[in-house]
Order: structure tokens, then C-alpha cells, then sequence
């Protein structure tokens, strides 16, 4: 029907065909009454993104630089033959989909690949230079907890994901010079919001927000809402009405949370940090599922002195305890209880002489 009408208004249709037995070998059964909703908007779940641009929306990505600053301009990095290769196909696509188009620009940003889990390379513009200059978007993005706490009486979950969703945003007119990147084969202008721009989370967030935060509860008004703004879903990464999910890297279901298997796994198999990088990132993990582990300042305080600037580093036994310590508090598949804001809370605490903690519960089960 979709199609029909847009061939009577002259209007371009994409065609698609939703495989429900490669989701649900994905995500789990679907069921009857989604499947149906489904058919119905196959057009906003396409198997590429039409070849045109996104249509200007009141979110389109603005670059505001602070006043008097100059336009920031790298050379292009040294590659290896594959990354000039695989450079080249890219930029080819690129322009063929409209992302890019040639560019003469005071604004220059290099490129750099970095490899995949799968091997292949991701194409990664070096915007540092001009986010130094850019005035931050304030926007607040929520935090994970609060996005958790939404969903403490949800029993069915769907998520959709929206297929490469920083090229559904638009640069705002005038703008498009500053993202000029610069290569071997020449210099590009993004039309649309590239990766690594220091607002981007910020105006996609906007965006998302506008569309679907007074939507949420029914399936059929978010995808309207998809289709109205031309904004196209990736049905291989979406899951509908599933009653469990994996979001922002926790799983949830009926109630409770845990932390994604997959990421307990790079837990369990981290060594022991060798410098201060590798310390800080097996604690940036850490610390992103800290509300999984009692007394986690504690435990961690050994490591945590070391990124100290006025300590040097010097791997000592109590850090290794504490490392091996926190490794067994996080991969033991701790669960956490939705709150549910109909019952009352208890909170337990505790307190050292460097440390102090305190433990939300509810029904005698720990709260996130």
C-alpha cells in the first residue's frame, strides 16, 4: 500500500522484505500481532539506505565554533597499501550515496583506519583539532540508570536500531566545510553527520528524543513517527517484544538486570595491567558495572592509587589482590532488582576509614 501510493504521488519507493525467521533466529519469537504491525512498515526497515539525503529536519547538525578561532587544518596521515585501498573504496561509496562531496576548505581533518573484530577496517576522521574549537552542546544525555529505571513493571522489550544512524542527520547548511576531511585522493565535505565530532551524541540524542519519547509505549506510533522523518531502522539488530534484552550492555528481564555474559567474559580473561593504560581501561570497564559490586571503592582502592600523577607505577601483591579481588565480584553474575516506586526502600551502609558505601534494597534484594 505504501508503495502504491508513492508511485501515484511520482515519489522514489524502496523496496525490502522483512525475513522474520533471521530475526527470531537473532533476537527470539516474534509474536503473531508484531509480525502483522511489521508488514505493514517494511519501508522504514530497508536492506540499505536510499541513495539521497536525509531531509532537513529541525536537528540538523550545528557546528558553532568559539569566536576568533582559525580553521584547524592536519595533513593526511601515512597509510599502509590495504588502509589506501579499502581508503579509496570507501571514499567511492561515499560520494556515490551522496555522504561526501569534493571540498575547497580552509578545514582540514585527516583519516585513520582501525581494525575491526572481524577484521575489517573502520574509517575514522581526526576531528580533535576542530572540537577543540567547538562550543559543547549542554544537552543532557540521560544516564544509564535512569534509562533502567523506566523499566522496572516492563515485561516485553522491543529495540530498534537505526542502520549507520549518524548519516541520517544532516549537516545544517553553511556548516558542511567544517567536516572537510583531507586525503591522498583529496579533500571531502560530510553532507551528513560524520563519526567523532564532539556533539554529534548530543544532536542525535535531540533527534531521538523528538520523535519517539512520546511514543514509547506503542510499537505502531514509532515506526509511524520512523517513516514521517525518513529515518530508516537496521532489522537485523532490532528485537520485538521479547521479554528478555540486551541494553547498554546489561541484560534485562522480568524485573532484574545483569551485566552482558559477553562482557563478564572480558573480565574474567583480562591480565594483569602492565602500565597505567592498560590499568585505566580494565577500570573504566569496572567502573561502568561498580553498582554490581559491594563495596567496589574498597576493593579497587589498591589500583585506583596508582593513577595517582604523584605515585609511580609499581605493580605491588596488594594490587594484584585487588585486581583478582574485583575480578571474582564481577564475573560471579551478579543480579540487580528494577526499583519498583510502589514499594518502600531500605538502605544499608557501611563505612571504613578511607571508604563508605551503602546498598539500596527492596523486598531484601539489592536495587540498581
Amino acid at each position: 500500500m505504501q508503495f502504491e501510493k508513492g508511485c501515484k504521488r511520482n515519489e522514489p519507493s524502496y523496496l525490502c522484505t522483512l525475513h522474520f525467521d533471521e530475526i527470531e533466529k537473532a533476537s527470539g519469537p516474534i509474536p503473531g500481532v508484531i509480525k502483522k504491525l511489521l508488514k505493514g512498515f517494511e519501508d522504514v526497515m530497508p536492506d540499505e539506505l536510499p541513495r539521497k539525503l536525509p531531509p532537513k529536519r529541525a536537528v540538523d547538525h550545528e557546528i558553532e565554533l568559539v569566536p576568533g578561532t582559525k580553521p584547524p587544518v592536519r595533513a593526511p596521515y601515512r597509510m599502509s597499501q590495504p588502509e589506501l585501498v579499502e581508503l579509496k573504496k570507501q571514499l567511492k561509496d561515499m560520494l556515490e550515496s551522496g555522504i561526501i562531496k569534493p571540498a575547497k576548505s580552509p578545514y582540514g581533518a585527516p583519516i585513520l583506519f582501525q581494525k575491526k573484530a572481524d577484521s575489517s577496517l573502520r574509517m575514522c576522521c581526526d576531528y580533535r583539532a576542530l572540537n577543540k574549537i567547538t562550543v559543547k552542546n549542554k544537552y543532557h544525555i540521560p544516564l544509564v540508570a535512569d534509562c533502567f529505571d523506566r523499566l522496572s513493571q516492563a515485561k516485553y522489550f522491543t529495540k530498534i536500531d537505526l542502520r549507520s544512524g549518524y548519516w541520517q542527520v544532516r549537516i545544517k547548511e553553511g556548516d558542511e566545510a567544517k567536516t572537510t576531511v583531507v586525503t591522498r585522493y583529496g579533500a571531502f565535505k560530510f553532507l551528513v553527520m560524520p563519526f567523532g565530532l564532539t556533539n554529534a551524541p548530543a544532536t542525535f540524542s535531540t533527534l531521538m528524543n523528538q520523535n519517539l519519547a512520546e511514543h514509547v509505549e506503542h510499537l505502531r506510533q514509532v515506526l509511524v513517527r520512523l517513516r514521517e522523518y525518513e529515518l530508516y531502522a537496521k532489522v537485523s539488530k532490532c528485537s520485538f517484544a521479547q521479554e528478555t534484552i540486551s541494553f547498554l550492555g546489561h541484560i534485562v528481564e522480568g524485573g532484574r538486570i545483569r551485566m552482558d555474559p559477553k562482557k563478564v567474559q572480558a573480565i574474567e580473561e583480562w591480565q594483569p595491567p602492565s602500565d597505567v593504560h592498560d590499568l585505566r581501561s580494565f577500570l573504566g570497564l569496572a567502573n561502568y558495572y561498580r553498582l554490581f559490586v559491594k563495596s567496589y571503592s574498597e576493593i579497587a582502592r589498591p589500583m585506583t592509587d596508582l593513577l595517582k600523577k604523584t605515585e609511580t607505577w609499581n605493580w605491588t601483591p596488594q594490587c594484584q589482590k585487588s585486581f583478582d579481588k574485583l575480578k571474582r565480584a564481577m564475573v560471579t553474575d551478579p543480579v540487580l532488582a528494577l526499583p519498583d516506586m510502589s514499594k518502600p526502600f531500605v538502605v544499608e551502609t557501611d563505612a571504613s576509614d578511607f571508604a563508605l558505601g551503602g546498598v539500596l534494597m527492596q523486598d531484601g534484594h539489592p536495587c540498581l
